[in-house]
């Protein structure tokens, strides 16, 4: 017992650890100063500045000392650096921009120029690490969750509790989850009531009350109550496993500016070497500089030629881009998705569990002259309680629902085809199809019903008959009800100019009704989900670049066909989810406009950086070359402006 206590209290410990860390989606993210500090290569770069200005002070009072000090500041900046850059020569045999801005310091340093060598190195290495915490900032909120994986679990067996490691957890199992521990596994409440804090998995702002019968997820922060939960996922299969195995894809895709842009790296690295080797060897014949005046040329233009900040303008925004959504329960599975889903024209939803809960409800029931409605609805549950189709669970929770007591039914089967029946209170009740209603002897109520049966199927709606014998008691019809966001996710979407597809496999008639109420501007039914890739092969030939949004195994094949495939988190299957680029862990699809917004917005930053870092660069070069520029002077523009433009792009985690 005292193990057990022990160890709840280290549970207790990791849940409180893990609500401090459980971030709120819907507040303004600031820039973390204090995490920026505690970065390594910013403590090196920060280092590198304070030795750089005490060798400038050094230097009015001895040469030697400021030497000394400059020495250890290139050291201090440039070392991660310069084992980056010979990593890549070596293995790749490619120059790359840190080779450059080391060879352009020691240049300087070699004609005198310590200070501007040094500066160089610390604003260089202030730049590498303000990109480098833009990607731990974009794993850390990717891969925040990851922290509060719950180890242990309280399973009472026979009466008895004991401490087990979640691994060892089985479907049924019955666990204990105190005030302020995580739940350790996806179930259903059996007993008590709490608000669990959900933010981690959906990022719902606030605790969320739950009951007697409603569904938790693992890796959510119990409140102030105790809960009885009935595991019904082993540990490997959690809402909280699917996003572990996502994070470990999420660095899996580089953006394709980003592939071109290392090509051209070190291609434009080997240009700029080679233009620095003319100058300083060439020039001065054909112009008659000296080899002083020629060599500082070269360093000048190494310094201001690099492409430091071009090189800088594409990932941070994406990784930041990246980072906000998934503060809000977003998961991007790299940059390249991100890139992607800025040029989206058209986005296609499958209907069932997506645009719809994915489950059928109980919409009508129609009862005959001398039926009562709710006794009617008790005695068909009855009948249908021991089936496991969908309908008929249904209208099992239809009847709960509604506070009826099921009664006691013998003699239940199933009529392969066609439905339920069994009897109840010494009476044969049957439900099933309605094509019954065609071979009726009385025409009167024959076509009473069909009418009936019309009306209901014209709203989409799937109808079955109720039969006493062999009159009819009445009429039940269900229907996969819309998501509540449904609507407003669509007029969003339609308000930044994309336009809304519904791919389905249900028939026209439910289709053109569900589609119309939800306000979708193309709707294909009747597919397969060969048909529905091709669906989406149109859609992209005839509008452009297309999101696929599914949660099923039929709907694998068009997330893979789409330019951006996005599956539903909460509800989605694990093919689905594999194959999906963009994953929607609280399955809400209103955050998908202001995710195409998002990356609209980042879009717009790479341009705006890659335009600002090439002008700055033209302009350096020209002003070298034209008018003469000093190394001070270069190293602050050209460096400066890569620190812009990484200072841009952390606009995006707001």
């Amino acid at each position: 017992m005292e193990n057990v206590q022990k160890t709840t209290a280290k549970m207790k410990g990791i849940a409180a650890a893990g609500s401090i860390k459980t971030p709120n989606p819907h507040r303004k993210r600031r820039i973390d100063f204090r995490g920026m500090l505690r970065n390594q290569e910013m403590q090196a770069a920060a280092l590198s500045g304070v030795l750089m200005l005490g060798g400038w002070a050094a230097s009015y009072a001895s040469i030697t000392v400021s030497v000394i000090l400059y020495i250890l500041s290139y050291a201090a900046g440039g070392w991660l650096k310069a084992k980056e850059g010979m990593e890549t020569l070596i293995k790749e045999r490619e120059l790359d921009v840190n080779l450059l801005m080391i060879a352009a310091a020691l240049g300087a340093a070699s004609i005198g120029y310590w200070n501007e060598g040094a500066m160089l190195i610390f604003i260089f290495a202030l730049s590498g690490a303000l990109e480098s915490y833009t990607m731990e900032r974009s794993k850390k909120d990717i891969s925040a969750l990851m922290a509060l994986k719950p180890e242990l679990a309280l399973r009472i067996e026979d009466g008895q509790m004991s401490l087990v490691s979640i691994d060892e957890l089985k479907v049924r199992d019955l666990i204990l989850v105190k005030p302020g521990e995580l739940i350790p596994s996806d179930g259903i409440i059996q007993k008590g009531y709490s608000a669990v804090n959900q933010s981690s998995i959906t990022g719902e702002s606030v605790p969320v009350d739950k009951s007697q019968g409603d569904e938790v997820f693992a890796g959510t922060l119990n409140g102030e109550g105790v809960l009885y939960i009935e595991v019904t996922q082993t540990s490997d299969e959690t809402v909280f496993a699917k996003i572990i195995r996502l994070v470990e894809e999420a660095e899996s895709e580089v953006p394709q500016s980003e592939r071109f842009m290392k090509r051209f790296e070190a291609i434009y690295a080997r240009i700029v070497v080679a233009v620095t080797m003319v100058i300083i060897f060439a020039v001065p014949f054909v112009l008659g500089w000296t080899f002083g005046a020629s060599f500082y040329k070269a360093m000048v233009f190494l310094v201001v030629a690099s492409p430091c900040a071009l090189v800088a303008s594409i990932m941070p925004a994406l990784l930041s881009a990246i980072s906000n959504r998934a503060r809000r329960g977003i998961l991007f599975k790299g940059g390249a998705h991100m890139e992607n889903m800025a040029l989206t024209s058209v986005v296609a939803f499958d209907k069932t569990g997506t645009l719809t809960a994915g489950e059928p409800q109980v919409t009508d029931l129609i009862a005959a002259d001398g039926y009562d409605r709710y006794d009617l609805l008790a005695v068909i549950a009855s009948v249908e309680h021991l089936s496991e189709h969908p309908l008929a669970k249904a209208i099992v929770r239809k009847a709960l629902d509604e506070g009826l007591q099921l009664l006691p039914a013998e003699d239940v089967t199933s009529v392969t085809g066609w439905g339920m029946e069994g009897v109840v209170q010494a009476k044969r009740w049957r439900i099933g199809k309605t094509d019954m209603l065609d071979r009726m002897e009385d025409l009167e109520a024959s076509a009473y019903w069909k009418q009936q049966r019309s009306l209901l199927g014209a709203e989409g709606k799937t109808v079955s008959v109720i039969l006493e014998g062999e009159r009819v008691a009445g009429l039940i019809a269900l229907q996969d009800v819309v998501r509540p966001q449904a609507a407003a996710a669509v007029r969003k979407l339609q308000s930044i100019g994309v336009k809304v597809a519904m791919l389905t496999g249900d028939r026209s008639e439910t289709a053109q009704v569900i589609g119309k109420q939800i306000g979708v501007d193309l709707i294909y039914s009747d597919l397969l989900p060969e048909e529905k890739v091709l669906y989406v092969k149109k859609l992209r030939e005839e509008h452009g670049h297309v999101v696929m949004v599914g949660d099923g195994v039929n709907d694998a094949p068009a997330l893979a066909t789409a330019t951006v495939g996005m599956g539903m988190g909460m509800s989605g299957s694990g093919t689905a989810l594999e194959v999906a680029d963009v994953v929607l862990m609280n399955d809400n699809i209103e955050e998908i406009a202001g995710t195409i917004q998002l990356a609209r917005r980042a879009r717009r930053i790479v341009k705006q950086n890659m335009v600002f870092a090439i002008t700055v660069i033209v302009l350096l070069m020209t002003s070298n070359f034209l008018t003469g520029i000093a190394l001070p002077f270069g190293v602050v523009g050209h460096e400066g402006s890569t620190i812009l433009v990484i200072l841009n792009a952390l606009r995006l985690l707001r």
